[in-house]
């Protein structure tokens, strides 16, 4: 699968009012590895920055200037991120920012350009729910270091979530990870291969000493006066 994980830095909070993309990062992942392939622009505006977003990403009018517009790089936008899933932080944001400039030229939406769109702030408020979930919080929660982020900026930021979704993502998927590092080394692993007979395996089974068993019983007893007699066992044995 190809991913692409996309930044953007703006001169404002709402495109609808005029503000626009000033910088965008694209990093590409293809089945869990990074490629070293990339897309980095800055972008004119075409209007002065907030002072606000400028304090953000450093990004100043005068260092814009004579940099490109987006309708003279949006081909080569549009075809980098072409067909792949894309995985943003706070999805809505920067793609409310990205339709609008791909609109001014004439272009399909960021989701009829792409295989799909993944927002790593839901994915967050899923795992962590009640915690912060910005794209920091997340560093300092998985171990990504983030120690060169001074400002704000679309390509460091596109990295570190790359790393922070490996971290969020891994899981139970490490030990498919491993089964794709061997089909590098070997050739490809077929899932029979990765198929485990369990009839070959006799498992011990550990029984309950009188002790365990008149323990445990006690600990029912307990539960079932604290909940007044309403126990699930006793409903299912009545």
């Amino acid at each position: 699968m190809r991913q692409i994980f996309l930044d953007t830095e703006t001169t404002g909070l709402n495109p609808e009012t005029g503000d626009r993309i000033v910088e965008i990062g694209c990093i590409e992942m293809v089945s869990r590895r990074l490629t070293g392939r990339h897309l980095h622009l800055y972008l004119n505006p075409e209007r002065p920055g907030s002072p606000e977003a400028t304090r953000i990403h450093g990004l100043t009018d005068e260092f814009l200037a004579d940099k490109p517009k987006f309708r003279e790089v949006a081909a080569e936008f549009v075809e980098f991120v072409r067909g792949a899933e894309v995985i943003i932080h706070n999805a809505a944001f920067d793609v409310g920012f990205l339709n609008a400039e791909l609109r001014r030229v004439k272009q399909p939406k960021v989701a009829e350009l792409v295989g799909g769109i993944l927002d790593t702030l839901v994915m967050a408020r899923e795992q962590y729910p009640g915690k912060a979930n910005s794209l920091d919080a997340l560093c300092r929660r998985l171990e990504v270091d983030n120690t060169n982020r001074t400002f704000h900026g679309a390509l460091l930021d596109a990295g570190l979530l790359a790393e922070v979704y490996i971290r969020m993502t891994r899981g139970q998927n490490a030990l498919v990870i491993d089964a794709d590092e061997e089909a590098e080394e070997g050739g490809p692993v077929e899932a029979a291969d990765l198929a485990i007979d369990l009839s070959t395996f006799t498992l011990p089974v550990l029984r309950a000493s009188e002790a365990e068993v008149v323990a445990h019983g006690a600990v029912l007893a307990d539960l079932d006066k604290a909940s007044g007699g309403k126990t699930v066992w006793r409903t299912i044995s009545a």
